[in-house]
């Protein structure tokens, strides 16, 4: 008598009075909350900029490091999704992370023998560290005799028995890059930055922007580094608003030394991803303490910013005026600063000046040769990366009357255009070494093609490109004095090419660092590189000569 009553009640819980299952609205009540909160107009950072104000400027924002939540406002819930929500009912457990999202195709999580420590506050700001256990150093040292074999091979098994050690992810995800295998690469990259959050200290905050990491500790490169990978591979991907903001995550953990030079990045990724009030916010905040009016990517794009703004219909026209008037000014001002930028953004944007600007010596050949390399490296990584942005006919026609009143400037002598040629013989005399690092990380060929020599020539590993000279060192690398006696003839030949070679078969290291003793036989793993892809683009492949037998089986005699 109870099994009826019983289904009775099922089914009575299961259908509404319209008939419709219960689930289903449900599922469709969360697909319009999550289309209302991915609706940008509804979003706090676009209300005026109200809300947005009223937060720290590198405030990160969780939601926005998912890069399915940026594809969902593009695609839609259900096209991204797709039938993902049923499987994660039968997902195993994984552990919730706010940088990447786990997978099932990843080895089983264990510790690693990393750990983060609280060294300090200062000021509201907390310094933290990331710290080597004994086995993490012991694994760590594998790892750079992997990278001395130079074998990739090497770094593939040290990975089968430690699969979360971040160096050996990093390096190998430079290798498969190389190799085209771009979603191996990424994948990597997000691995080692799931084995470094799940080591963070409980009060470490990602969002806060008063954590502080200091680059000169070995120990920490690895998560400044995979985070500045992560977001290359996310604007790839068509994510420009994540990954601005996990360029904002970079930029609190050291706004001051700003090791990795993301201020370079971060205005192309605030246009690409139309958060133009950010950038003019950002602007306006660090103008006066950081001068970034002296770097040419923000005196180009930020009255670009200002351009967009003053586009935007739904904005207040007396607020559309103000932008304009701004943008007419700053990028004026930009132009007498860095005349060099103009006619290669005219070249790369296939836009072919009017005779007058053509012809005149202070945009022509000279304003580029003249400029310091230092400067050149600067305006050429501006050009090379961020000219896409101005091949909007828009742009163009905006950009074009300002062009003439600065030549009308110049004609006249104005104060203003002798200051700025002033400025740009005293300073970028040399770049900082950050910024070396930033170029070599950006692989722009326009840019990596005016580094210097002494930096061209120095030893770069992907794990640590362009160590600080100043690093703070916590254990060392013992040395080694003895290679195995049945090193065979081959490895003896890859071995000679190091700079550290020696027959009696000792190796000599600095031991400043872990990483410092790689470095001595950088130089020559870079010329080995380039011998091997030589001999391999060189290397012809011929069959033997067969004789065809067509009613043959293919079986060997």
């Amino acid at each position: 008598s109870n099994k009826p009553r019983k289904k009775k009640k099922k089914r009575k819980a299961k259908k509404n009075s319209a008939g419709e299952t219960v689930e289903d609205k449900d599922l469709e009540d969360i697909d319009s909350l999550l289309e209302r909160i991915e609706d940008p107009r509804l979003a706090p950072q676009s209300q005026g900029g109200i809300s947005t104000d009223s937060r720290p400027l590198l405030y990160v924002e969780h939601r926005n490091l998912n890069p399915e939540n940026e594809l969902k406002r593009y695609f839609g819930a259900r096209a991204v999704l797709g039938d993902q929500r049923p499987r994660q009912r039968q997902r195993q457990y994984v552990r919730s992370m706010w940088l990447t999202a786990p997978k099932n195709t990843w080895p089983r999580y264990s510790k690693t023998g990393i750990t983060m420590q609280l060294l300090d506050t200062r000021r509201g700001v907390q310094h933290f560290t990331f710290e080597h256990h004994r086995e993490y150093q012991q694994v760590q040292f594998k790892f750079l005799d992997a990278v001395e074999s130079m074998d990739p091979n090497n770094i593939v098994l040290l990975l089968q028995m430690n699969p979360y050690h971040v160096d050996s992810l990093l390096q190998l995800s430079d290798v498969c890059r190389m190799q085209e295998d771009q979603e191996m690469a990424r994948d990597l990259i997000e691995r080692a930055l799931y084995s470094l959050e799940c080591a963070f200290h409980p009060v470490f905050s990602l969002t806060s922007g008063a954590c502080r990491l200091d680059y000169r500790r070995p120990e920490n490169r690895a998560f400044f580094l995979a985070l500045f990978k992560h977001l290359m591979f996310l604007e790839k991907r068509g994510c420009p608003r994540t990954a601005l903001e996990f360029c904002k995550l970079i930029l609190s953990l050291d706004p001051e030394d700003d090791p990795l030079c993301v201020l370079l990045l971060i205005d192309f990724l605030s246009l690409r991803a139309r958060e133009y009030t950010f950038l003019t916010r950002l602007f306006q905040e660090w103008e006066s303490h950081r001068n970034l009016s002296q770097l040419p990517n923000f005196a180009f794009s930020v009255p670009l910013a200002y351009f967009f703004l003053s586009q935007q219909e739904e904005r207040p026209e007396l607020e559309r005026g103000q932008a304009r008037e701004r943008a007419a000014r700053l990028i004026q001002l930009a132009l007498i600063m860095f005349p060099s930028v103009l006619m290669p953004l005219l070249d790369h944007c296939s836009v072919q000046p009017d005779a007058r600007v053509a012809s005149h010596p202070f945009f022509g050949l000279n304003a580029q040769i003249s400029q310091s390399p230092a400067l050149n490296q600067l305006t050429s990584l501006y050009v090379g990366r961020t000219h896409a942005l101005w091949k909007d006919p828009a742009v163009m026609a905006w950009l074009e009357p300002h062009v003439h009143e600065v030549l009308r400037m110049v004609e006249a002598q104005d104060a203003l255009v002798q200051e700025a040629e002033h400025k740009r013989k005293i300073r970028y005399q040399s770049a900082p070494r950050n910024i070396y690092r930033h170029i070599i990380l950006s692989e722009m060929k326009e840019a990596t093609a005016a580094l210097p020599l002494e930096v061209t020539s120095q030893p770069v590993m992907g794990f640590d490109p362009l160590p600080p000279l100043d690093s703070i060192v916590s254990y060392t690398r013992p040395e080694r004095t003895s290679h195995p006696s049945n090193e065979s003839t081959l490895s003896l030949f890859f071995r000679s090419l190091l700079p550290n070679f020696n027959l009696q078969g000792d190796v000599r290291h600095d031991g400043d660092d872990e990483a410092g003793a790689a470095q001595d036989l950088n130089q020559g793993v870079n010329r080995l590189m380039a011998a091997m892809r030589d001999m391999l683009a060189n290397i012809q492949f011929q069959e033997p000569p067969r004789d065809d037998n067509p009613e043959g089986d293919g079986d060997w005699d």
